[in-house]
């Protein structure tokens, strides 16, 4: 079993799109659109292209994480975060660390790029495995209406000890 985490590339468009549709096709917090949103993103001056990853077993292509640019003003007005969303396993592939590996190889690549915090809306029991922590402990708001628990922040390089008083600019595809 040989497993490969690298950097998408037009030739996976196809396997994504099919992969993000059954990773979250009975997810009950999905809006089905996540395949959406990460087209119109790579469309957009947010996409970075060295984190948007894919994780391969036997060339299967069985795992998948995006990562885009966003600010965090007033405290990061300029574009040193990144958002993470989404990342998706193909179901009979889930439970075996394949999310958390693409999570924390992209987070070692953000890291190097110079990215300094990330941010994520996500399930409050799997995001903090991974150094998450909640947003409203430092003073961070997302622009949408999600549960609190649910809106993290993970720092890369970052110092989180104080209140930051802030909102997260998503990348204009989030708005819609």
């Amino acid at each position: 079993m040989k497993i490969i985490i690298r950097p998408e590339n037009e030739s996976d468009f196809d396997s994504i799109d099919v992969l993000l549709k059954e990773a979250f096709k009975n997810d009950p917090y999905s809006d089905q659109k996540e395949g959406e949103l990460v087209k119109a993103i790579r469309e957009t001056k947010d996409y970075i292209p060295e984190l948007s990853l894919v994780l391969s077993q036997d060339l299967q292509v069985v795992g998948y994480i995006m990562f885009s640019k966003t600010s965090i003003p007033p405290a990061f007005p300029n574009t040193n975060c990144v958002a993470l969303a989404p990342v998706a396993v193909l179901p009979e592939f889930q439970n075996k660390g394949f999310g958390g590996q693409l999570i924390k190889q992209g987070h070692h690549i953000a890291l190097n790029l110079g990215y300094q915090l990330s941010v994520v809306l996500g399930h409050e029991n799997y995001y903090p495995k991974f150094g998450f922590k909640l947003c409203s402990d430092f003073g961070i708001k997302l622009p949408f209406d999600a549960p609190k628990e649910n809106c993290m922040v993970k720092s890369l390089n970052y110092e989180l000890d104080n209140i930051l008083d802030s909102q997260v600019n998503y990348a204009s595809p989030f708005y819609y």
